[in-house]
């Protein structure tokens, strides 16, 4: 089955994918804002620059011996340099360079103002009466490169802060959904038969209704069920008395009645309302076993009660009976005395009944408590071994029965917190049925039964 997504990494990684995403966005948007500015600031730089220059240069240009030569001027140091200007005369001839320049960046005739090219920012200016100009341009690859550090800047913290945004909502959902956490836990601990109120703390106001909803469900199927265990328990019970009465005028009329055909019919008779007092039994213990928890706060000693259940019912048995107890010591174990004998009484009428007539069932109790009842009948096939355990459910024999054995067992060892393990063949067998039931063994001091 496909598992369910999580809540909490739901939450987890939406959070930090929002936060990031939003960071993203304020970095774009700071990187456009700041880039404007950047421009505005580089420009005026510019023209600053530019300005500044002219006055200089026309100073040097008139106060040369030949002022239409052409000077470089002459760096002190080797550097790379970003802005290079040209002061042109009139006529466009270049009277004045800076030392790294790129004559191709500017145009044929001198211009001024701001403007762009494919590769730079170029700014004209001139002065005295328009008989000199000066262009200053800037590679438009340092500004770029300006505004990508500007936006590693920003994004650099992204990088570390992404891993302690997700630990930090991590542990807030987690600290903020311990109480829908204690809720599951609650659910998943339960037994089967507890369909009391669910103790829903500290849950967020968004589940509530939720847990409402839960507590009205678990309240009507409560009723709902007591109201069938109620009702095959006083069917059950209300059928003994007539069922034993017709039973006892029947075996009355038997012995009055000579050998013959109505003697045999008498004899049909009889064995039905056997069975159907056999089944009113059974429904009695079914509704006993589906009635909720078999656990006792006392734990007791196993081994007497199980020594003297398999002794009471050899009696009446048509198979002998094996027992096998630990020699170690008592078996401490937390379930009701008259569930365990409701429970090995169903397994040792089970085994006796689908066994070969006459083997042997085999009855043994482990220190570790598992109680094991083995008999030597057919191989009873995985697919129908699986269904035993519901109500009605036979194996393919011709044995009378109701079909509620197993199904009683295994009502009683879930409400005991017992694991109850159908096995054919039986362990270390070729044949055989085994009805294995692992009990909760504690070590505390044991309180005998016997």
């Amino acid at each position: 089955m496909k598992r369910a997504p999580s809540l909490q990494r739901r939450l987890s990684l939406g959070l930090t994918l929002g936060v990031s995403l939003l960071w993203l966005a304020a970095t774009a948007a700071t990187t456009l804002i700041v880039g404007h500015a950047l421009d505005k600031t580089l420009d005026s730089a510019l023209k600053e620059t530019a300005q500044r220059m002219l006055s200089l240069a026309v100073v040097e240009i008139i106060n040369r011996d030949e002022a239409d030569l052409l000077q470089q001027v002459a760096s002190f140091s080797a550097h790379e340099e970003y802005i290079t200007y040209l002061v042109r005369g009139v006529d466009g001839k270049p009277l004045l360079v800076s030392h790294d320049i790129d004559l191709s960046v500017f145009p044929d005739t001198p211009q001024t103002g701001l403007r762009s090219t494919a590769t730079h920012r170029v700014y004209g200016i001139s002065a005295v009466s328009d008989t000199f100009f000066i262009e200053v341009a800037e590679p438009l690859s340092s500004r770029r490169q300006a505004k990508w550090q500007t936006t590693g800047l920003l994004l650099l913290p992204l990088a570390g802060l992404i891993p302690l945004i997700l630990i930090g909502t991590w542990w807030l959902v987690r600290h903020t959904l311990q109480g829908v956490r204690a809720y599951r836990d609650t659910l998943e601990s339960r037994g089967a038969g507890d369909l009391s109120r669910v103790a829903g703390q500290d849950l967020p106001a968004e589940l509530l209704p939720v847990a409402s909803a839960v507590d009205h469900l678990l309240e009507r199927l409560r009723c709902t069920l007591e109201a069938e265990r109620s009702f095959t328990a006083n069917s059950a019970h209300e059928l003994r008395t007539p069922l034993a009465s017709s039973l006892a005028q029947l075996q009355r009329l038997r012995r009055e009645v000579p050998d013959g055909p109505v003697q045999q019919r008498a004899k049909h008779i009889e064995a039905s309302l056997q069975d159907l007092s056999r089944l009113s039994q059974k429904l009695m213990q079914l509704a006993r076993a589906e009635s909720g928890s078999f656990l006792t706060q006392t734990p007791q000693d196993v081994v007497p009660l199980i020594a003297h259940l398999v002794d009471d019912f050899q009696r009446t048995s048509a198979s002998p009976i094996v027992l096998s107890l630990p020699d170690n010591g008592p078996v401490t174990a937390s379930i009701e005395p008259d569930a365990l004998a409701i429970v090995l009484r169903n397994l040792m009428e089970n085994a006796v009944k689908h066994g070969h007539p006459g083997s042997p069932v085999n009855v043994s109790l482990t220190d570790a408590g598992t109680l094991r009842v083995v008999n030597t009948g057919p191989v009873v096939p995985n697919a129908r071994l699986s269904r035993l355990t519901e109500r009605f459910q036979r194996g393919e024999t011709r044995t009378r029965g109701s079909g509620l054995g197993l199904a009683i067992a295994q009502a009683i060892a879930d409400g005991a917190g017992a694991r109850l393990t159908l096995i054919s063949p039986a362990s270390g067998r070729s044949d055989g049925f085994e009805a294995r039931l692992q009990l909760i063994v504690v070590t505390a001091p044991p309180l005998s039964l016997s």
